[in-house]
């Protein structure tokens, strides 16, 4: 939670208005239309344009392509957070008969599912959904390239499988369920399957001569929850709130962290680059920043979300090109740009109105054999672990109720954490996952694995 900052500095304005006219221009898009939000809300547009009359405002919508997904992905996690799957169901258990049944709910949304990266036939992008009814059409006779689980291969028929998955438990279409459990709670009234005017036409721009052609807009069909969806800056701009703080209506914050955790292996080249696949949302790495969002592209159409929870900025831009200017980019250097120009400004420290007594006396230093370690007691009802110099396992941990904790986030993520007292309800040592936590390094007076030789510390003499 931030203070409440004034509108953009001028100098910033310009500033993102510069980088937007340069990319439009060296990227020869039609039109180019960008927005930034800081604090929760929109503080703002820009837009270039060439050809279609008028620069295209917030309201004007472009397809999104495969930022689709993140919007399939809030759909699973409300059927998960409902009970109704869990991201450990094998595929076969909901929808059986696919014949690609091993992959759980979350390797498809993680795309390490072990699938082809695109659908047999003519390319499906520029196609009619019609030319592929059934799912069997979606997967073709090899649809899996890799055993389920290993490694991250992005896959487009991945999602049109979690689509069809979320039709047969709500019983309904993807397209009704998502406007009735998402985009109507979060007031995206511009974002739908098929244009709504006022829309920007899909442009393919020659290579090598400034001419221009237009690109077909195809009914994707059982691909629609892969890329079919047409949004606004205006709308992503809610969503990229959403995607941060949440909404009890459609998805809590906890879920929405845990989306923007990386859940796919990382591959050489990820590593290298700064990339990682969470839950329906990616990572990537920008002079030092780490960006969550989507990207996406359809023929005539490029688009992508960034948002750095750290800076409390988020930037959406989207074009009507079917390649040209580098959108991810962009969309860093709008979020760099506002994040350094005008640095997030963090709420007043306050002091707890009270603490639990027990907590506290958790509170303070510890040693793991001879590793020094503070656990503190957070504003956030949290417990939070860390070394007291240098790198080392850092997490926090939430209580469990009945004494206990569970880690959060890094190595001791799902791992428990307990008190551990002797017989006279003294403190002795802290547990976790096994690994004693003492007052002193190797305690003799507390269960130290393998035990403290008797003779204690000494020198060399």
């Amino acid at each position: 939670m931030t203070t409440s900052q004034p509108e953009l500095l001028p100098g910033t304005r310009r500033a993102l208005l510069h980088r937007i006219a340069v990319a439009q221009a060296e990227g020869r898009a039609p039109s180019l239309v960008a927005a930034v939000v800081r604090d929760g809300k929109q503080v703002w547009t820009g837009a270039r344009t060439s050809v279609e009359g008028h620069a295209p405002d917030e309201n004007v919508q472009y397809r999104i392509g495969s930022i689709t997904k993140t919007f399939t992905a809030v759909l699973i996690l409300r059927l998960r957070d409902e009970g109704v799957l869990d991201l450990g169901d094998p595929l076969e258990k909901h929808l059986p008969g696919t014949g690609v049944g091993e992959a759980t709910v979350a390797d498809l949304l993680a795309h390490t599912g072990g699938l082809a990266a695109e659908t047999p036939g003519p390319w499906w992008e520029r196609t009619p959904g019609s030319l592929r009814p059934e799912l069997g059409d979606v997967l073709g006779e090899r649809p899996v390239l890799f055993p389920p689980g290993r490694r991250f291969h992005y896959s487009n028929p991945g999602y049109a499988l979690l689509g069809a998955l979320i039709e047969r438990l709500r019983g309904a279409s993807w397209e009704e369920v998502l406007r009735r459990e998402v985009l109507e709670p979060l007031g995206l009234d511009r974002t739908s399957v098929r244009p709504q005017a006022p829309h920007a036409g899909g442009w393919a721009v020659h290579p090598w001569a400034d001419v221009m052609l237009p690109e077909p807009a195809e009914d994707l069909g059982r691909m629609a929850p892969a890329g079919q969806l047409w949004s606004t800056t205006g709308d992503l701009s809610k969503f990229a709130v959403f995607l941060v703080n949440g909404d009890e209506r459609v998805l809590s914050a906890g879920s929405l962290r845990e989306m923007r955790t990386p859940a796919a292996p990382h591959e050489a080249a990820d590593v290298a680059s700064g990339y990682a696949y969470c839950l329906g949302l990616e990572i990537r790495r920008q002079q030092g920043r780490a960006l969550v969002g989507h990207t996406g592209s359809l023929p005539g159409f490029l688009a992508c979300l960034m948002i750095s929870v750290e800076d409390d900025v988020a930037s959406v831009v989207l074009a009507n090109c079917t390649s040209g200017p580098l959108l991810f980019a962009v969309a860093a250097d709008l979020v760099r740009i506002v994040a350094e120009a005008e640095p997030r400004i963090p709420a007043p420290w306050k002091p707890l109105c009270e603490a639990d007594p027990a907590t506290l006396e958790l509170t303070g230093q510890w040693y793991w054999g001879t590793h020094a370690f503070a656990l503190r007691m957070t504003a956030d009802g949290l417990l939070s672990l860390g070394p007291l110099s240098g790198n080392g396992r850092r997490s926090r941990f939430r209580a469990n109720g009945d004494g206990t904790w569970t880690g959060l986030e890094g190595y001791y993520a799902g791992e428990l954490l307990r008190a551990v007292r002797r017989p006279d309800g003294t403190l002795s040592h802290l547990d976790l996952g096994s690994f004693v936590f003492t007052r002193q390094p190797y305690d003799e007076g507390a269960a130290v694995p393998g035990g403290v030789d008797p003779q204690g510390w000494r020198g060399i003499g």
